[in-house]
């Protein structure tokens, strides 16, 4: 569970003072406004300038951490909550990260069976601390994708939690959260690469997957 750190401090992942995150955080928090107000634009932006890509998973600090989320310009649902906390802590606002098991009724043939589940574990979004309360705040699908996999894009006004949709835009169950793993101050990386061991068929962070192409996918399942 988070400790008592300093929730606005840098950490290996969460690269707060590194200065591409600083740019980016600066340059889309608009600099003006309350912090309810900058948290806003911090979540459109992570959501929808970094494209989601669940088939690029590197489950080390260096490909995992904020700046190459940044470099990289995708991410999947943790890389995403990592950016966001650390863009938020940048700009001096308190973030950490919350964690659930999520069963996700509209993923793609070829991740389910390369997962040989429909359960994500440790599905990642991120925690902060708006007016005194903390707010959850899911930037992962981009607003392309979710035209495209016609899902209910999350928003996020700062007050109320952002947190997925149990069904798509046509009535389909989307996602159902099953079990909630708590919040940390830093990414708890070798818990999650012991239960992606555990529970998951394949676990390789150079699977066949990486030369996938997910959007492409996504269009085939909509087509099919």
């Amino acid at each position: 569970m988070s400790t008592t750190m300093n929730l606005t401090a840098p950490t290996q992942t969460i690269e707060s003072t590194h200065p591409t995150v600083v740019d980016f955080a600066h340059q889309h928090s608009g600099g003006v406004g309350s912090d309810i107000e900058q948290a806003v634009r911090l979540y459109y932006a992570v959501r929808d300038v970094i494209r989601y890509n669940p088939y690029r998973i590197d489950l080390t600090i260096a490909g995992i951490k904020a700046s190459t989320t940044l470099l990289n310009k995708r991410g999947w649902c943790v890389s995403k909550a990592i950016l966001l906390a650390a863009c938020c802590r940048s700009i001096g606002i308190s973030a950490r990260l919350g964690f659930a098991d999520v069963r996700n009724h509209l993923s793609t043939a070829k991740l389910r069976e390369k997962m040989g589940t429909d359960i994500f574990y440790w599905h990642g979004y991120t925690e902060i601390l708006l007016a005194g309360k903390w707010v959850k705040a899911t930037p992962a699908f981009n607003i392309k994708l979710c035209e495209r996999f016609r899902l209910l894009p999350l928003e996020f006004d700062g007050q109320n939690d952002s947190l997925y949709h149990s069904y798509d835009t046509e009535g389909h169950r989307h996602m159902e959260y099953v079990e909630y793993r708590g919040v940390y101050s830093d990414l708890p990386l070798n818990d999650i690469i012991q239960t992606y061991q555990e529970k998951y068929d394949a676990t390789n962070e150079k699977s066949e997957l990486n030369v996938e192409n997910f959007d492409e996918d996504v269009e085939l399942e909509n087509q099919g």
